[in-house]
């Protein structure tokens, strides 16, 4: 293409040349010396211009490859920030997310995290001394407390009289940061400087947090001001998304299995379940119902106490929102407005309702597993366990009684042995003596019949001798009889 355009501009000189060759006999010089001078200036810039085309089109090409990864750039920074709205499956942008970590973190209050177990005593009065690092915490162990202040400013590092929970934290699999892996109790603060805390159980530890203490398995504590809050949604795959099949989507089948492995099947199943639809033999409780709206409705969801979670709930006996961090507010009055057709998932109850007053009708029913408030469980776990303590004590009570029951009984059959040979040994010389005798008995019976026998046929010969002297002694009667009529004639 370049050497197109020199010859080009060669042609184009040399027809100029020949021009001013054909008009020299009527131009004047002067006009020939401007012509001339002008296709010389003519010839000479547009070498540089040439040149500064070729940088435009250079820094043109750099200015559309910049302006196409600046909108890519920005296209990647939307997506980031918000997520693709056009694609269910692809993941959560940094906002949502950031405002899902914010009210888990306004859920689970304040935390301190990474502290270092300084010594325990279990022996007297139990206390545990935990102390914050003062280096810098390695990469994806960062502390969540604030930074020590100076000493005549700092305050703290917990409030005197906090009850607080107490966790081991761990590195789980394919888990950079030290995670929560297991609860070391609950625990009352009895000191506190800005880098160290003393903490008290509020209860007999259990054996095995205590095993789990002293052992030194977790490699630092997490001490929370609140329990973690039960949940539907962690449990929930990533990238799944609500159906009519599950009102919060496909359940992580192998998440439960690995976290629940040692809990029952009916517990597993509960955890499977949650969210699908609900059988006939489903308890009440666990019942929810999916209405779609025939017309406007407005609900009131906010309370008109004002109350602390910690100390009272965070909702009223209605079931409305007493905590503040958890109310509509604003210009709503505390009501949510609903609009015709719009689908919302209440309990039974409140569905009924609404089906009786004709502003709704029913859906589709589902299960969903009712959520543990772990102050109360991790309570009645307590209590439980002490129960099972002491049964287990009773047992073992019974057991050590039983098992002296056994050792007697063994004792008396060792004993009793000696007299089972003997009494053997007896029965067999009884057996002998009891045919020895069967066998005499036999012969006497023997001897009894034939003798029986002979006395029956004797006794019939003499029956029959004692006819035979009746009638001898008639006819000698009847002799005497005649011989005294003679004589007295």
């Amino acid at each position: 293409m370049s050497y197109a355009l020199l010859g080009l501009l060669i042609v184009l000189v040399l027809a100029q040349a020949f021009l001013l060759w054909k008009a020299a006999t009527t131009w004047r010089w002067y006009e020939m010396v401007a012509i001339i001078m002008t296709t010389i200036l003519a010839v000479v810039f547009v070498f540089p211009v040439a040149g500064a085309l070729k940088s435009r089109s250079a820094w043109y090409k750099k200015k559309e490859e910049l302006d196409a990864r600046l909108e890519k750039a920005q296209t990647e920074q939307k997506e980031l920030r918000d997520g693709d709205r056009n694609n269910p499956l692809s993941e959560q942008g940094v906002l949502p997310m950031s405002q899902k970590l914010a009210a888990i973190g306004l859920e689970a209050g304040r935390r301190w995290r990474g502290l270092r177990l300084s010594n325990s005593n279990f022996n007297g009065q139990p206390t545990i001394v935990l102390t914050r690092p003062p280096q810098e915490p390695a990469p994806g162990e960062e502390l969540e407390a604030e930074a020590p202040k100076p000493d005549a400013e700092a305050g703290p590092l917990i409030a005197e009289g906090m009850v607080v929970y107490g966790f081991g934290e761990g590195r789980g699999p394919n888990i950079d940061v030290p995670v929560p892996v297991g609860y070391l109790g609950e625990f009352r603060v009895v000191s506190s400087t800005p880098n160290q805390v003393t903490l008290s159980p509020t209860g007999p530890l259990m054996a095995d947090q205590q095993q789990l203490i002293q052992d030194g398995k977790a490699s630092s504590w997490s001490v929370y001001e609140l329990l973690p809050l039960d949940g539907h949604m962690p449990f929930v795959a990533e990238g799944s998304v609500p159906d009519d099949n599950n009102v919060f989507g496909r359940v992580d089948e192998d998440l439960i299995n690995t976290i629940l492995a040692n809990t029952s099947e009916e517990t597993r199943e509960n955890y499977l379940r949650d969210g699908s639809r609900s059988r006939a033999d489903d308890p009440p409780l666990s019942r929810w119902v999916k209405v779609e709206f025939l017309k406007p409705y407005t609900i009131t969801v906010d309370s008109l106490d004002e109350r602390g979670a910690l100390v009272e709930g965070f909702f009223d006996g209605s079931g409305r929102a007493a905590d503040s961090r958890l109310k509509v507010g604003g210009d709503s009055k505390g009501e949510v407005k609903l609009a015709k057709g719009e689908l919302l998932l209440v309990k039974k109850e409140a569905a009924d309702a609404m089906r009786a007053e004709g502003v709704a009708r029913l859906v589709d029913e589902y299960y969903l597993r009712p959520l543990n408030d772990y102050r109360f469980v991790l309570r009645r776990m307590r209590l439980r366990i002490a129960d099972l303590q002491n049964r287990s004590k009773i047992l073992g009570f019974e057991k050590e009684v039983l098992q002296r029951a056994i050792d007697a009984t063994v004792s008396m059959l060792a004993s009793y042995q000696t007299e089972k040979l003997l009494l053997e040994q007896d029965f067999d010389q009884t057996e002998t003596e009891r045919k020895a005798i069967e066998g005499y008995n036999e012969k006497l019976r023997v001897e009894l019949k034939e003798t029986r026998e002979k006395l029956v046929q004797l006794y019939r010969s003499n029956q029959s001798l004692e006819g035979e002297l009746a009638e001898i002694q008639g006819r000698i009667q009847s002799r005497v009889n005649s011989l005294t009529t003679t004589s007295t004639r």
